[in-house]
């Protein structure tokens, strides 16, 4: 069986085809039959001697895909690609706050011996917000920010050593 084929010819990144006819189970670059045009993908432009085609298919000649392609453009339609979508918002940061209140009931009640003179609340509220820049504490080497952030807070108060 004989096929329109296209042979390539040219270097590597310079790319021609011509376009012949030869056998089904023939090699792409090797023996053919008869050439009947060639195809320049960098220029696109086509010349194909239309008698002798006709003349071929007539024969018994059938077309290769990557010929069909050339001649029948609107056979094969482009497919779409499909693009990854890059999220603009990045996800949402989780900023941690912490408050510290600090109450002194030594004034008000009389200290008992079991008692601490002076008592610390520390509460942490986590909230979920949008940072572009996550930079407010240094953190160390191997710590989450939110663990740095209570041992800075617990540096700050004073222990009471009984």
């Amino acid at each position: 069986m004989l096929k329109i084929k296209l042979k390539p010819t040219g270097k590597i990144h310079q790319r021609s085809f011509r376009i012949v006819i030869s056998p089904d189970r023939s090699k792409s670059n090797g023996k053919f039959i008869d050439d009947i045009g060639f195809y320049t993908p960098q220029t696109k432009t086509l010349q194909i001697d239309k008698e002798k085609m006709a003349q071929w298919l007539k024969n018994g000649a059938q077309l290769t895909e990557g010929v069909d392609k050339l001649l029948n453009p609107d056979k094969y339609p482009r497919k779409k690609k499909n693009k990854k979508i890059e999220k603009a918002e990045k996800a949402p940061e989780k900023k941690t706050e912490v408050k510290i209140e600090t109450k002194t009931e030594a004034s008000e009640t009389p200290v008992e011996a079991g008692e601490k003179p002076a008592e610390a609340e520390v509460e942490i509220e986590t909230k979920t917000e949008v940072n572009e820049k996550a930079t407010e504490t240094p953190v160390e080497a191997g710590e989450k920010p939110a663990e740095a952030e209570i041992e800075a807070v617990k540096e700050e108060i004073p222990e009471n050593k009984e």
